[in-house]
This record gives C-alpha cells, sequence and structure tokens, in this order.
C-alpha cells in the first residue's frame, strides 16, 4: 500500500493510533467565520440549524441548503455572543463563502476565513485537546467537538502540528480519514452526497434541521418530505464479503436491478474489510447481499446502517 505524505508509518499504523489514542490530518477542514450585528439573524434565515437558540459555545451541524432545497453544503456552526464560525470541507470553504454571501441584502454581516492552520482531529484520547459537545477559543487554540461516540473528531485550529505530536497524536492521511467516515457515516461533500442530493437521503436531518425555527433557505421541499413524503435513497455502509477493495463509482445491484454506486471505498482494520459508503435505493434495506461490480469484476458486500457500529464476531 502506499503511503500518503503526511501518514504516520503505514496505513494500519496510523489507523490504530487514531482509533486508541488520537490523529490529525491536515488540509481536511476549512473554518470561517460570520460576523457583524446581522451575523445571527442573517444565518437564522438561511441555514437549517436554528442558530437563535444554540448557546454561546454549543457547535452543531447544520445544512446549506439552495432555494429548491437540495444540498449546497455539508456544515458545522459554532454560536458564539456575537459571531458564528462556520467549519466546512476545505475544498468547499470559498464556495460556501461565495454561497452565504449571495443573499445579503441590506444586513450587516460579512464572512471571512479564519488564517490559523486548521487541523482534523481523530480518535478517542483526552490528552489531546477538547471541548465535549461543543467549543472554545482560548489562548489563541479554537477546538470544537464534530463527533462523539468511540471514534471522536475535533477541529483544532491554531495548534501546531508538532505540538499534538507531542501529545501523542499521529499524523493521518486521506486513507485513514476515509475509514474513519465511512465507519461513521460521515458523507463528504462532492463526493458521497452533492447538488442533487435530499438532505434526507443523507441521514444527517436529525441533528442538522430544525422543524420548528420558522423558514430558511430551502425549508419547503425538507419539511414537505418530513411531514408527508419519503426519498428513494439512502446514505448507507457497505462491507465487502471478500478481500476485494472495489473503486469508487462500482455499481451495486440488488436482485438484478442497479440500486447504486459506491462512493467513498475504504479499508477498515475493525471489520477486518474493504467498506464503502453509497446512496442506496431504499429496496436494499440493511443486511441485503448485494453485487458490487466494475470493468470485469465483481464482489459481493452487505449493507449496513450508519454509523456502522455492529461490528463482525
Amino acid at each position: 500500500m502506499t503511503i500518503q505524505p503526511g501518514e504516520s508509518g503505514d496505513f494500519r499504523t496510523g489507523y490504530a493510533g487514531a482509533r486508541t489514542g488520537a490523529g490529525f490530518a491536515t488540509d481536511m477542514l476549512g473554518l470561517l467565520w460570520a460576523v457583524g450585528p446581522d451575523a445571527i439573524s442573517y444565518l437564522q434565515g438561511i441555514l437549517s440549524q436554528d442558530i437563535e437558540r444554540l448557546a454561546p459555545g454549543d457547535a452543531a451541524r447544520s445544512f446549506l441548503l439552495e432555494p429548491r432545497g437540495k444540498l449546497n453544503a455539508l456544515l458545522w456552526v459554532l454560536r458564539d455572543e456575537d459571531r458564528v464560525g462556520i467549519i466546512t470541507d476545505a475544498t468547499h470553504h470559498a464556495a460556501v463563502i461565495d454561497s452565504l454571501s449571495r443573499w445579503r441584502l441590506r444586513v450587516d454581516v460579512e464572512f471571512h476565513g479564519d488564517e490559523r492552520p486548521v487541523l482534523d482531529v481523530w480518535g478517542p484520547a483526552d490528552r489531546v485537546p477538547g471541548a465535549p459537545g461543543g467549543w472554545r477559543d482560548e489562548h489563541g487554540v479554537l477546538v470544537a467537538e464534530l463527533r462523539q461516540g468511540p471514534v471522536r473528531r475535533r477541529l483544532v485550529a491554531g495548534l501546531d502540528p508538532r505540538a499534538l505530536e507531542k501529545l501523542g497524536a499521529v499524523p493521518i492521511g486521506r486513507r485513514v480519514v476515509d475509514a474513519f467516515r465511512v465507519e461513521a457515516g460521515e458523507p463528504r461533500m462532492g463526493i458521497d452526497v452533492d447538488a442533487k442530493t435530499i438532505p434526507q437521503e443523507t441521514g444527517l436531518v436529525a441533528e442538522a434541521v430544525s422543524f420548528t425555527k420558522g423558514c430558511f433557505l430551502g425549508q419547503e421541499l425538507v419539511a414537505r418530505i418530513d411531514s408527508r413524503g419519503r426519498v428513494n435513497r439512502h446514505l448507507r455502509g457497505l462491507r465487502m464479503l471478500e478481500p476485494v477493495i472495489p473503486p469508487a463509482g462500482a455499481r451495486v445491484s440488488y436482485e438484478g436491478k442497479m440500486v447504486g454506486q459506491l462512493t467513498t471505498v475504504a479499508e477498515s482494520p475493525v471489520f477486518r474489510a474493504p467498506v464503502a459508503l453509497g446512496l442506496i435505493r431504499r429496496e436494499a434495506l440493511p443486511g441485503s447481499r448485494v453485487a458490487v461490480a466494475w470493468e470485469a469484476a465483481q464482489t459481493e458486500a452487505e449493507v449496513r446502517d450508519l454509523p456502522m457500529t455492529d461490528q463482525p464476531g
């Protein structure tokens, strides 16, 4: 296996170090701020999360939607007294600023990037900076808790990576992060979901959407599906049943009918198998066996709920 730049040792060493302690990746996440007297009220009408009901120090997931309700970006928001931090995938950082700025009309709010280096930290270790259930920005170092559970995910901004290594964290690259994302059911915008994706297909609506706050951009479609509709696809995990790693884009079929494609594909030492994410049609329920095919090759996989917490025996 090829070691990516920035990874510590081989894939399994980096994965094991992060799963039992902590691992950090660079260039994965971006951080920006909404500032100005109207920052909170403006975002309240744009984002799917109830910004006004969050307390200063709270961190929460949110969607930025297009007017017709499809995904524009996956976000986390950090509520402060008079500003809001917004965490995005690093590759969509500039596009998110452009999208948020598009709807400004007679409001006093500006968006600017945080210049501090941002580290994407995975792993349960408590010896690295943490902010359980929220975020804090002290002495020039910002820490935000993005996921809890067996493998926590934190954003750390303003800390030299060498300081994390002294605390026992290991550098990891995209392959290790992808393995954790698949196991946790964390989609990446532009890879696992895109501008054609309906929010309910992601499985993240319960965390990201407020149905009591009133109107927000794209709210009509989300509310209509919640009240009387259903979606035909769901983000699922897939565990390969053979030691074969298919490529992203491989076709997934159930009972002879194509039901989706693989998006992110990774190795999972804890599952002892290749694993993947994919938007899979609803007829292939969790527990179903599906065929995965590409070029002249084929393997079998089992559809899994997300997060993939039911480890095999």
